[in-house]
Formats: structure tokens, sequence, C-alpha cells
């Protein structure tokens, strides 16, 4: 199942990021850095074009470390591109921000030249934490909620450095499904695109095959070590529910609630230090959706060519 999630507000985005960008010198993408590939927008990268770009790996203290390092070595091995990672409600880090900025914007600075910069990034990763953080002050309205920022705001942080926030933005189409259950597990998309009971299982398989020994630790179902991750991924999620007391009548395991327990213990942190992909993965699951949307739209042109009325390209054409 393909998760879609582009509401009216994104649309308004992508058309303020359109007319902002060609006065933008540096621009911040933030990013989950428990899914660093999945929550990168493929199409922020159409609207900004080659403006140089610093990638923000937020909630690295709740990310698996060992990731996060493979993530940002990935990120600054792109062009223009710097990338870090830290927790966004810490000042001393959030500040070695701005450095960042100039660093990739060297002739930006002072009251002739200004540093002019876009922060982007998709729905509930932190990005409201951050600014407030950087500029001291109760700015942008945080939640843990997708689509809390709904309209473009300029913040000043120095007299030289302006700060354009934009609300929390997805793509029209997800292609990679895999990141769409990804985005879907951290809150990043509505509640109404998606089924919780199919994301939870994709999750618990996820968390199956990397992070057995923590499931274990958390909900103590009482197995033998190893068990949990040989298990199919319906029965262990039945096994949570009954371990949790999410019950129905009749000694049925209500799968809804235990969806919901096992997604708020990953989103809250309460199960450990969790990375949901590394950067070998993001790209064989990318490279996988290429030739699905390639044989996508050749299957659209075939049916459009056989419609009545369609014109044939002349030869030659």
């Amino acid at each position: 199942m393909a998760i879609q999630w582009f509401p009216g507000h994104m649309h308004l985005t992508k058309k303020a990021i359109t007319e902002r960008i060609k006065d933008i010198d540096v621009v911040i993408e933030v990013l989950d850095a428990r899914l660093p590939g999945s929550s990168a927008n493929p199409l922020l990268a159409e609207l900004t074009g080659h403006k140089p770009t610093l990638k923000v790996l937020n909630k690295q203290d709740v990310a698996d470390p060992e990731r996060t390092a493979l993530w940002l070595a990935w990120y600054n091995a792109l062009p223009d591109t710097r990338a870090v990672a830290l927790d966004a409600s810490e000042v001393a880090p959030a500040r070695k921000l701005i450095d960042g900025c100039h660093q990739l914007a060297p002739n930006r600075g002072g009251m002739a030249k200004p540093m002019r910069v876009l922060i982007c990034g998709v729905p509930n990763v932190g990005k409201s934490t951050l600014i407030n953080t950087l500029s001291n002050k109760r700015q942008a309205k945080t939640g843990d909620e997708a689509g809390i920022t709904k309209l473009e705001q300029r913040i000043t942080l120095a007299d030289d450095f302006y700060l354009w926030d934009t609300p929390g933005m997805l793509w029209p189409r997800i292609s990679v499904v895999e990141s769409g259950y990804n985005l879907a597990a951290s809150g990043a998309v509505g509640r109404n695109a998606y089924d919780e009971e199919l994301v939870a299982l994709e999750l618990l398989r996820r968390l199956q095959k990397n992070y057995a020994p923590l499931l274990e630790a958390r909900y103590k179902l009482g197995l033998p070590a190893g068990a949990v991750a040989g298990m199919h991924d319906e029965e262990l999620l039945e096994a949570i529910g009954r371990k949790r007391g999410a019950m129905l009548g009749g000694g049925r395991v209500n799968l809804q609630k235990a969806a919901e327990i096992v997604m708020t213990d990953f989103r809250t942190a309460i199960l450990g230090r969790i990375t949901l992909e590394t950067p070998s993965e993001f790209e064989a699951w990318r490279a996988a959706a290429e030739v699905l949307e390639a044989q996508r739209q050749a299957k659209k042109e075939a049916r459009a060519k056989k419609k009545p009325g369609s014109r044939q390209p002349a030869e030659g054409e």
C-alpha cells in the first residue's frame, strides 16, 4: 500500500518556496535522524536547484549513532552540501548552524549583504523547535502532530541573518513505498492518510530485523531469547497487544490499539535509539522505485496511444 499525503496548504508552501528561493543564499533542510533518506524531500531539491544546502539530522539523540555516522558521511560527500546531527532543543549545537551557513556562503554577511536562509523540512521533524532554539524565543508553534506550521514567516536571528520558515511539506507522489511507511511511523503524515495497523506491522518488521533486543526489553513477552526476531509480524503485534492489555471482548486483541502502542513507543523513543534505514538500503529502495515508476509511465503512455482519436506520432517524430 502506497502512502500519499499532500493537502492543500502544501501546494501553497511549494508556491512560496518557488517565489522565495531566488533571493536565498543557503537552504537548511531539517531531516529526521531516524529516517534521513525518507525525510529528505525530492521536491525541495527540484525547487531549490543548486543552492548550497545544510542537512540537519535532527533528533540524533534518539537515533542509532552508528547509522547516523553513515548518513553524515553520505550527505557530506554530496556537492554543495554539509550535514550535521543534533538535538534541536540543545542551544550550543543549534547555534553552530549559523556558522555552517556562513561556510556554505562565505561572501554573505554584514548589513550590506545579510545572510538569507530558507529552512524547510517534512512535517513533525522538529523544525519549529530548532527555530525557537536558534532565536531563543518561542517564534514558531510546536507540537507532536503533522502540519502545525501553516504560513511562511521571516525570523531575524541577527542584524545580518534572516531566516524564512516554511510549513512542513511532503511531495505529491511518494514513489518509494518504504519511505511512505517510515514517514507515517515517524508522524510526518496526517493520520487519515494511512492504516495504523499496516504501518505498525511494517515498523515491527524493520525492528525485528535490526533491533529485536529492544523489542524484547520493552515488551517482556516471556519468550526464549531470540524468538522475537523470528515471529511473524502479525503474531508479534498480537502478543504485544495482549501483554499491554489492548483487548476486546471474547479474548480478542485490539490490533488498532496495539498498533498505536507500538508507534507511540517508537515516536517517543521509549523503545531506544533506532534508525529505520541505512544509505545503502535507501538507495536500493529508490532504485527499485525508479524502475517501477518507469514501468508505470510506460503503461500510461501505451494506454494513451490506444484511446480512440489519439494521434499517433508521424515517422521521424
